[in-house]
């Protein structure tokens, strides 16, 4: 992934990939970035998506059950396996890098 950490466009996808993409469907889709870089904006999604719903859970406008299952399943069809039994200590409970692993 050291190619895609001296791009500026991928630097912006990672800040807010929902702002780049539609789906998760369009980030396993979109073949400018090799499958770890596009395993790394999923999870950055992810984690995203995590802290919404949980502003949901605390009386904010969210939600994203439906997104994170998406995102989840994206992953999956990168050929990620997820670990659903360790996920970070936060409330968030997000997938850290030990919980997604890939031969990728």
């Amino acid at each position: 992934m050291a190619s895609e950490q001296n791009n500026p466009g991928f630097d912006r996808i990672l800040l807010d990939p929902a702002a780049h993409y539609d789906s998760p469907a369009d980030v396993v889709s979109d073949e400018q970035f090799p499958v770890s870089a596009r395993i790394e904006i999923l999870r950055r999604w992810e984690y995203d998506a995590a802290d919404a719903s949980v502003a949901a859970e605390e009386g904010m406008p969210g939600g994203n059950g439906e997104l994170i299952a998406d995102i989840i399943k994206a992953l999956q069809d990168l050929g990620a396996e997820i670990d659903t039994e360790r996920t970070a200590p936060t409330k968030q409970g997000g997938l850290g890098r030990s919980s997604i692993k890939t031969d990728k």
